[in-house]
């Protein structure tokens, strides 16, 4: 459980601290799980599982209480509105206590009981252009911090192809623009739910389309505008579903920062440690000589560029 989806039981008795030798002798933990839909004592199964590496914003939890609520029931059989991927563990409520903290974690420690702060499977994010630099960072990033995506393409010949690299770098779901259109996106949204965060550096119809899906109250960040085109609101988008529109520059970022250097430098230190664990790799890349300027040139201006021209010195 991340420190983010947890809540300190203020008041609650606190067992004595635990420490980091006394964990690792301690047997592998174990949970309910299932690997397909059904009846629940027939799919459920108690097994061991792994615990994840405890990184810097992170928190170890072991559950000590959790009650089976009929929304358990229905998400173990296949029939509630949201469906955690399988395999899974069931149950989304209890009190579990804190075993371990990351060294950046504040607002927790080892002792402590929590309450999960949100239920099912956390957070989405969608995003058109996914297979810019760009997307594909985000990309990683969510996938190292636990979040959804849903990454939004134009369709093109080699459509397959990319797929299955965006997949490799761990994108949740890859859908073309004119699947944002159709019905199918609601099975989508059965398996994660819908996102709190657009991220748009296209604009036009690609950027409406995404908006459908957002939930209330999401927010829409608009960085760039490959198609050239406004983006186009429903007035219903914001009088009955409270979305709000953001625009991002970076230059403009780096301006408004200049003096808060611990939080630029705090950023950059978790992406090198994301860089140094293999969670974060450069997009692909062409590399080009200086004198061959024109040609990285004209490669950046076609369509369907998938890789991102570098000019060697």
């Amino acid at each position: 459980m991340q420190r983010a989806a947890a809540r300190v039981l203020r008041g609650a008795r606190t067992p004595p601290a635990r420490t980091r030798s006394a964990t690792a002798r301690a047997p592998p933990p174990r949970g309910l799980l299932y690997e397909r839909h059904g009846e629940p004592a027939a799919v459920v199964q108690l097994k061991d599982l792994e615990v994840a590496e405890l990184r810097d914003s992170d928190v170890h939890v072991k559950m000590l209480a959790a009650p089976i609520n009929p929304a358990d029931i229905n998400m173990i059989q296949g029939t509630y509105a949201i469906l955690s991927p399988l395999p899974a563990v069931g149950g989304n409520e209890g009190v579990g206590e804190v075993l371990e903290v990351g060294r950046r974690v504040t607002a927790l420690k080892p002792g402590d009981w929590v309450i999960p702060a949100a239920a099912g499977v956390g957070d989405s994010v969608i995003q058109n252009a996914a297979n810019s630099g760009v997307g594909q960072a985000v990309i990683q990033i969510a996938k190292a911090s636990g979040i959804k995506t849903i990454n939004v393409v134009r369709d093109r010949p080699d459509l397959p192809k990319l797929v299955e690299r965006l997949m490799a770098l761990g994108a949740d779901h890859v859908i073309t623009e004119e699947m944002l259109r159709k019905p199918e996106m609601k099975d989508i949204f059965k398996s994660i739910p819908k996102p709190r965060l657009a991220l748009n550096c296209v604009g036009g119809k690609s950027t409406t389309e995404m908006l459908r899906h957002l939930q209330p109250k999401g927010t829409m960040v608009t960085y760039g505008g490959m198609a050239k085109q406004p983006v186009m609101v429903p007035v219903s988008t914001f009088i009955f579903r409270d979305v709000r529109l953001r625009g991002f520059w970076m230059t403009q970022w780096k301006k408004d920062h200049a003096q808060d250097q611990e939080s630029l430098t705090s950023m950059m230190d978790a992406l090198c440690q994301l860089i140094r664990r293999g969670q974060l790799t450069a997009p692909a890349c062409t590399e080009v000589p200086l004198q061959d300027y024109k040609a990285a040139l004209e490669a950046t201006m076609k369509p369907f560029a998938s890789s991102k021209q570098i000019l060697l010195f």
